[in-house]
């Protein structure tokens, strides 16, 4: 879809060259349309061996079993908005230990999505009933019974096969202040 007016004034939008791509620009205001991005988050939540799954109850992917996740706000950083997104789909509390993996999926909305490795806090798996209508701790062998995800089951290998790797861990102390940064680092 071509964007046909300027978000930030009102005023007609025309493609133009900027950095040496064709971009929608605003014909008032310095505004450059740069494109259709959403940014999506997954937790890997284990227990006693077990890794956290839920059942997708509405499209997209319903009646897959998927790990928890959803999509960030726009003034919530990421590792809060998995948080959130846990204690939303499941009511478990669940703290952020590391990033395990990415997924770069460009399409029409050019999607970005970040999977973090987090550690149980408590609660017990009960489904939101809006946007999934089971959950529960599985193993690896109930896995295999299951209708997973292909997405899911690769993240379910990374985050249970990581090898000794710790992935992107939390940056709990850098060596700059940087408020309201999410850092994370080797």
């Amino acid at each position: 879809m071509e964007v046909k007016f300027c978000s930030s004034c009102g005023s007609p939008m025309e493609t133009r060259d900027v950095d040496g791509t064709p971009r929608r620009a605003c014909t008032a205001c310095s505004f450059v349309h740069w494109g259709n991005y959403s940014i999506g988050v997954g937790a890997l939540v284990e227990r006693d061996g077990k890794i956290l799954l839920v059942r997708r109850a509405q499209e997209p992917g319903k009646g897959y079993w998927t790990n928890p996740g959803g999509y960030a706000e726009q003034l919530e950083q990421i590792h809060e908005t998995v948080r959130r997104e846990v204690l939303e789909e499941t009511g478990i509390e669940a703290a952020v230990t590391g990033v395990a993996a990415l997924r770069d999926q460009p399409r029409v909305v050019h999607n970005l999505y970040v999977a973090f490795t987090m550690t149980y806090v408590g609660g017990e798996p009960v489904p939101d009933g809006v946007e999934v209508d089971a959950a529960g701790f599985y193993s690896l062998e109930e896995l295999e019974t299951m209708n997973v995800a292909p997405f899911t089951r690769w993240l379910v290998d990374v985050a249970m096969k990581r090898g000794g790797s710790a992935g992107l861990a939390v940056d709990e102390a850098p060596i700059v202040p940087l408020p309201g940064y999410g850092l994370f680092r080797c």
